[in-house]
């Protein structure tokens, strides 16, 4: 059956028709769909993994045990894996493993540009790249025959265009494979150094077999065009922008195999035009490995490092005719991204700031934290990176920093990576103080459970594992909970926790306000009269309230009555609406 499918529901759709048994994952733009798609299907074991390095071993696991196995994550989240991952290409595999990477160019929702070709070429393991939602699921199914006839993980690389567009895919029925049996097998499984010093020529081996597979496979193809005074080499949704640009005019060679990438086959293509091109995003990747062939490509001298290419571009670097698109006659002003109304992390920030705290932030909404009116987080690097961070930075500066800086971390990252540093702190006893963001669900990619919820996946009762005891068994003595909609709770429980001289835990919980079971309060409106126009309700950034004809104004379809505004008003000029209904 044919229908329009978005690009990572077609790679979960692949991996389903291709018998994949178990799925371990952690949710990261532009990647989380995938799993979200495969836990639709009942056939499919599913799970939210803590990180994706035990999201791979999982995976690993399951492959071992003789079932086709997938684990998915963005590129960033590869970072967090690269431990198993090179060890997994010495290992092999059991039955076939996928692990599906999404790049971000453009940083949609990222805080790098990584390019995750690299891993694949440094882990000497097999990379397939989709170019559409039709190579999606044809690729998903692809990677489990590569990586079974190759005894290895074999990548399926998405990018934001990939995984968020749509296109039409061809469907077919699922195809479970015989279990494979598990056999016990030390010098292949267990990588102490003189049975890893083994295996690392067979890796070698496996990467010369890839490299000739790589000539043959329809999975890289040369299209033919009417003007070979250029050729253009590409890959990935490049490969889109190529073809609506240049129509059939060039001949393309279009990369499915992102590595091992074929050599004959380049040379081969190279000499049939008068000069090559290679339209690829982020790294010179494919420009660097036609060099390493002694050819001279065009490449990033035409098209940029940084960012998402796009037609537009592609056409007015290749000199072809485009349309240029429409301006509006009228600038359109900025609208930066704001945490929601109601969100509960805007009582904390507001507390924060106000007692000019040094903040160091970590990766989730809560880093909206970082901009005005706000502007309280000041350092963010990466999931788990602040309750380290802090550790670090009292160490470093003592009783100068202990009293004024806290850390701040949300509950679906302090269980991805934050539980090893706040084990740091109580064991090497710095006087820190964290604030775990206990919002109640992952937030920022879009509502996904975690091992602090109680619900799996699929919104079943799971494991639920409880913040204040588990930091209590760290070994933290001072370990509190605050409501971060009361102001006055949130003052005293930051200036209480600075003030003391042992290490501490504050946990501000408040569900998202953007929870389908959370009830909200009447929405609250002015009082006109009452109001001064002093802007003191503007200090805390809500896009519920502006200000018009001199006084403050609430939007009653954005407020969800929470009363942080009413709190900072010197004349309670904010009054709930309940009793009008």
């Amino acid at each position: 059956m044919k229908q329009l499918m978005l690009g990572n529901a077609a790679a979960a759709r692949g991996l389903y028709e291709a018998g994949c048994a178990v799925v371990s994952s952690y949710p990261g733009t532009p990647s989380t769909e995938i799993t979200e798609e495969l836990a639709k299907y009942d056939e499919v074991y599913c799970e939210w993994a803590p990180n994706e390095k035990v999201a791979m071993e999982v995976a690993f696991g399951a492959s071992l045990a003789g079932k086709r196995s997938f684990c998915g994550m963005k590129h960033v989240g590869l970072n967090v894996a690269a431990d198993p991952l090179f060890t997994i290409s010495y290992t092999g595999v059991n039955a076939g493993m996928v692990i599906a990477v999404a790049d971000d160019p453009g940083m949609h929702s990222s805080q790098n540009e990584q390019d995750s070709r690299h891993y694949a070429k440094a882990a000497k393991l097999p990379m397939l790249e989709p170019s559409d939602s039709g190579d999606a699921l044809t690729f998903a199914k692809k990677a489990y025959e590569l990586s079974e006839a190759f005894d290895c993980p074999v990548f399926l690389k998405m990018c934001t265009r990939v995984a968020h567009s749509q296109s039409l895919v061809e469907t077919a029925e699922r195809i479970t494979p015989p279990e494979k049996p598990y056999e016990k097998n030390i010098a292949k499984y267990v990588m102490m150094p003189g049975n890893a010093i083994r295996r690392h020529p067979i890796v070698e081996e496996r990467t010369r077999k890839l490299v000739a597979f790589a000539e043959e496979t329809d999975l890289n193809r040369v299209e033919d065009g009417a003007d070979h005074s250029i050729g253009i080499i590409t890959s990935s949704t490049s490969y889109q922008y190529v073809k609506e640009a240049c129509g059939d005019k060039y001949p393309v060679l279009k990369l499915g195999m992102g590595w091992p990438l074929p050599e004959k086959k380049i040379k081969d293509f190279a000499a049939s035009v008068e000069k090559l091109i290679v339209v690829e995003e982020l790294d010179p990747f494919i420009e660097e490995h036609c060099r390493n062939l002694s050819l001279n490509p065009v490449g990033k001298e035409l098209f940029p490092l940084l960012g998402e290419l796009s037609q537009t571009i592609v056409a007015e670097k290749l000199g072809m005719p485009h349309e240029a698109g429409a301006k509006l006659d009228e600038t359109i002003p900025a609208r930066p991204p704001v945490m929601c109304a109601g969100c509960p992390h805007r009582g904390l920030f507001y507390t924060l700031n106000r007692n000019k705290c040094t903040v160091l932030g970590d990766i989730g909404c809560y880093t909206l934290g970082a901009v005005a009116p706000l502007a309280a987080i000041e350092m963010t690097a990466c999931m788990g990176a602040s309750v380290s961070a802090i550790h670090g930075f009292n160490k470093a500066r003592g009783a100068e920093s202990e009293h004024k800086t806290v850390a701040v971390i949300g509950d679906s990252t302090f269980m991805h990576s934050g539980m090893t540093g706040l084990a740091n702190i109580a064991y090497n006893q710095s006087n820190s103080t964290v604030i775990i963001l206990d919002n109640s669900i992952t937030g920022m990619t879009g509502h996904q459970q975690n091992p602090t919820t109680g619900y799996n996946i699929k919104g079943d009762p799971a494991g639920k594992i409880d913040l204040e005891s588990l930091c209590k068994a760290m070994g933290f003595q001072r370990v509190r909970v605050v409501d971060p909609y009361d102001l006055k709770q949130c003052d005293e429980a930051v200036k209480e926790e600075l003030a003391a001289d042992e290490p501490s835990v504050i946990i501000s919980r408040r569900p998202c306000a953007l929870l389908k079971y959370v009830k909200h309060k009447a929405p609250l409106r002015v009082n006109t009269d009452k109001c001064i126009g002093c802007k003191s309700c503007m200090r805390i950034g809500c896009p519920a309230i502006s200000m018009k004809n001199g006084k403050a104004k609430v939007d009653e379809t954005l407020c969800v009555g929470c009363g942080i505004c009413g709190q900072l008003c010197p004349k309670d000029a904010f009054e709930s609406t309940e009793k009008e209904g």
